[in-house]
């Protein structure tokens, strides 16, 4: 979320900003300049009233109770006093609204992420490798894994509906295997503390990170019953099915104050994901690329704001070393303001080759929030032990998806003969095994 007093002193570099993202919404930013003239009016007079109650009520201490000049002055100060509720009530309503209207507004891009309109715009930042060189037809992961009677959609579709997946077999250790594979690294490696979190999570979590309300449609909310709305702690929120492990790991620390020595603090989680990918249909609904239900290792990383762009940096790097492990080709694209997603400063996208597809498609987006996650959810830290608290500044990024690696896998490493090379670095996961074969 934006700081609403650098918002409502600063339109014009606010509205500057917000254009360099495509975001041109005039009639919200007037609306936000009006409530926040409106909030400090309303503080102005309370204050006033309160001041003028304070000096009243000493001068009535002193005061002959029984006159008629007391009781005339406290039927005054009782109105003084009704007014000044009216004003606390409104200034709670006015602060609700301007909350509202900021959690509608994406950040600001950094000044280094690259102006542009659309996609076309990110850049190209490096490549790894060479695309593999085939002697035949190469085919997509549907039906390499298929053909190998690993991954089986029909029936994932007949016990769930489109976008699930039954991983059979080597499928189902391969995609274990992922798991283990990077969370080893980015732990004995990398130095990340594991976290094992839940996949469940409140609605003040998903509001936290970004999530909501800007993609509640995208989110599975969990339907309530009489016996959880009988419970009073349990009916007081929403509970959501995790996106991604981004929220239950980011909002470890929130309403938290860190250690400003302890920074910067990373962590790794695997999770499930499920999103209901909202206004995507007719989109990428052919094989693993885009589920309703996936696996996936995330990286987090919390840092003083002077630490953020070098930590960007570093957790890139540490995504990257599991495509470098599993010897994937791959690119690493900066992305321009107007492909950002929603709460990030600055993003690099980590691109797998598919043979299949003939394309680059993501398999990591990297970013830096800014200050942007950690002001929804209170998450700060003291430079020093007596210090002002100030806000944290929070990255994430895929370390890596874990279905969209294995398509690379199929995808990149498939052989004339129908089967599949597994990855060295990965054999000691699936019991030694050197390729799948049918």
């Amino acid at each position: 979320m934006l700081d609403l007093r650098y918002v409502t002193e600063n339109l014009d570099a606010t509205r500057a900003a917000l254009a360099r993202r495509g975001f041109d919404d005039a009639p919200t930013l007037d609306r936000l300049a009006t409530g926040a003239a409106e909030r400090r009016r309303v503080i102005q007079e309370a204050e006033t009233l309160r001041a003028q109650r304070n000096e009243v009520s000493k001068r009535m201490g002193k005061a002959d109770k029984a006159s008629e000049e007391f009781a005339r002055t406290r039927e005054e100060m009782k109105a003084v006093g009704e007014r000044i509720k009216e004003l606390e009530q409104g200034l709670t309503d006015l602060e609700t609204g301007l909350e509202d209207v900021l959690l509608s507004l994406p950040n600001f891009p950094h000044e280094s992420t690259p102006d542009g309109r659309d996609e076309s715009a990110n850049r190209v930042v490096r490549v790894i490798g060479e695309p593999p060189a085939f002697d035949f037809e190469p085919k997509d992961h549907v039906d390499v894994g298929t053909a190998l009677g690993i991954l089986d959609f029909e029936r994932g579709a007949k016990i769930s509906g489109a976008r699930f997946t039954v991983h059979r077999g080597l499928g189902a250790r391969l995609e274990r295997g992922l798991i283990q594979l990077m969370l080893d690294m980015h732990v004995d490696e990398h130095g990340y503390t594991e976290l094992w979190c839940p996949v469940l999570v409140k609605d003040t979590a998903m509001r936290g990170t970004g999530q909501l309300p800007k993609f509640a449609k995208d989110a599975f909310r969990i339907a309530k019953d009489e016996q959880w709305e009988q419970n009073n702690e349990a009916g007081s929120y929403d509970l959501y099915l995790v996106p991604t492990a981004e929220v239950p790991v980011t909002n470890m620390h929130a309403d938290e104050i860190l250690d400003g020595e302890a920074l910067p603090l990373a962590y790794t989680a695997y999770t499930a994901c499920f999103r209901s990918e909202a206004g995507s249909y007719g989109k990428d609904t052919r094989g693993l690329i885009r589920q309703h239900q996936f696996d996936k290792v995330e990286l987090v990383r919390f840092c003083r704001p002077e630490q953020a762009l070098t930590e960007l940096e570093l957790l890139v790097g540490h995504a990257e070393a599991i495509l470098r492990r599993l010897g994937l080709h791959y690119r690493v694209v900066e992305l321009c303001t107007a492909d950002l997603g929603f709460a990030s400063r600055k993003t690099y996208d980590l691109e797998v080759w598919l043979p299949g597809q003939q394309a680059y498609r993501e398999i990591s987006s990297c970013s830096w929030f800014g200050d942007f996650q950690a002001r929804r959810a209170r998450i700060r830290f003291r430079a020093a032990p007596k210090g002002k608290p100030e806000l944290a500044h929070t990255l994430n990024g895929s370390g890596l998806a874990i279905g969209r690696t294995l398509v690379a896998i199929l995808e990149q490493l498939q052989q004339r003969d129908g089967s599949v090379l597994i990855p060295e670095a990965l054999r000691p996961y699936v019991g030694g095994a050197e390729r799948i074969a049918s």
